[in-house]
């Protein structure tokens, strides 16, 4: 048998989808769209080629993938997606996140350069974004006069605040030169002062459409007049997948133009049904506040009212007599806790008087008088008998008791003991010491 150590097909399927998933990841490809198929679940297949070769492609859920309608049967377009491996049938894809037409990628760098410049000036800093007014009344729009984006938000806010007035603001939102119009009619709506009412909310709109259809929305003249308007600015423009300088710029950015105009208004259904809790809630406090007032105005015609004068004034005498009787109690125990303080202050006046301070003082005197006394007999006793054991011990060991024993000593002319023969010579006269006197003798 042969010992090939062999990996199943699942296993090196799975190896290569995961190199692939791995290595590769996201990427942009280039190329033309053929052979596309639009699924009734919202899924698109189709191949991206070039002269050489091709890919197969899937888009999921392509109506919202951005950049969706630029794929059409022989269109040139960039694709961002993620190689894959589809195990089943062993095919490699790629799969569609996003898409955009050959020729915007320079688009895209400005728009990466402008946001980089803007921002760090600080257009898009969180400190600087307005509050939005809580129940403004004139909503200013910018947007075009024959767009859907404008009835939208007109539908919008009459259904959640009738009572505001809409200033339209009319401009191109496509088109060579179209930010200038957009640009002027932001300042207008800051400025204000025109016939029509000021406004104290701006909308900035626009429908959908792809990176060119928004690319006056990119433009810097226009994020610098909305950074600039005194009035909050909420910016309401493409779909929730797009985003324009202006989003970033704006004091509020909106997923959509109705999306805003549900931002700037709060609902009126919303609004009654507060008031209706508010009302209901305020009913209930003054209600039960009438009821216990009501309560009190009983107890007090059932109680106090139909009193006589003797029994309205028996309790107030009552409470007097009570005050008199504890005022007195209080009078009593604190005069006998002042005379027990004197008392003893009395007491400790005593003991620190002069006299008895100098008794103190004399006893203790004497008493150390005394213990000096007995320490000074008991020191110079005990210095007596010391030296009389050490007298009697240098009486033991001197060298008169030596001498006494028999013993001598012998001195050298000048007085040097003589320790050995070798110290003396013939004919030198030595003293010998005895315990009675000296000898006089000679060395032969």
């Amino acid at each position: 048998m042969s010992d090939v150590q062999a990996i199943s097909v699942t296993r090196l399927a799975r190896r290569i989808r995961n190199l692939l998933e791995i290595e590769i990841g996201d990427l942009w490809v280039e190329g033309e769209v053929s052979n596309l198929r639009q699924q009734s679940s919202g899924h698109w297949y189709f191949s991206l080629k070039d002269e050489s070769a091709q890919i197969s492609c899937a888009m999921f859920s392509a109506k919202r993938r951005m950049g969706n309608e630029v794929i059409q049967d022989g269109a040139k377009v960039q694709l961002l997606g993620e190689i894959s491996f589809y195990e089943a049938r062993g095919s490699t894809q790629l799969i569609v996140k996003k898409a955009q037409a050959v020729g915007l990628g320079d688009l895209q760098a400005r728009f990466e350069a402008l946001k980089k410049k803007l921002n760090e000036e600080g257009l898009f800093a969180q400190e600087r974004k307005k509050l939005l007014p809580g129940f403004p009344r004139v909503i200013g729009i910018v947007t075009s006069p024959t767009g859907a984006a404008l009835q939208d938000m007109k539908n919008v806010l009459s259904r959640r605040a009738p009572w505001v007035q809409v200033v339209l603001y009319p401009v191109a939102v496509q088109g060579r030169g179209a930010e200038r119009g957009i640009a002027q009619a932001i300042r207008q709506a800051g400025r204000g002062g025109g016939e029509t009412p000021d406004p104290e909310i701006l909308i900035v709109a626009r429908g959908g459409g792809s990176l060119e259809d928004l690319w006056n929305f990119n433009e810097e003249m226009v994020a610098r007049a909305i950074a600039n308007c005194p009035i909050p600015v909420v910016s309401g423009v493409g779909h929730e997948i797009d985003f324009t300088i202006a989003d970033f710029v704006a004091d509020l950015r909106a997923p959509t133009p109705s999306a805003a105009a549900e931002l700037v208004v709060p609902d009126q259904a919303e609004l009654a049904h507060r008031l209706s809790e508010l009302g209901g809630r305020l009913a209930r406090v003054v209600y039960g506040r009438i009821d216990r007032l009501s309560d009190q105005l009983d107890y007090y015609e059932r109680g106090v009212f139909k009193q006589s004068a003797e029994q309205k004034l028996q309790r107030p005498i009552s409470r007097i007599e009570g005050l008199e009787r504890d005022l007195g109690h209080i009078v009593q125990e604190s005069m006998q806790r002042r005379e027990h303080l004197l008392g003893e202050y009395e007491l400790r006046l005593a003991r620190y008087h002069p006299s008895e301070v100098f008794k103190r003082r004399q006893e203790k005197v004497d008493r150390l008088n005394g213990d000096l006394t007995s320490a000074a007999r008991q020191s110079l006793e005990d210095q007596q008998t010391r030296i009389e054991r050490l007298g009697s011990l240098l009486q033991a060991l001197g060298p008169r008791s030596i001498l006494e024993r028999g013993f001598s000593i012998t001195f050298r002319a000048d007085g040097e003991i003589v320790r050995s023969i070798e110290s003396v010579s013939s004919g030198e006269e030595l003293r010998v010491q005895v315990s009675d006197g000296k000898i006089k003798t000679r060395v032969e």
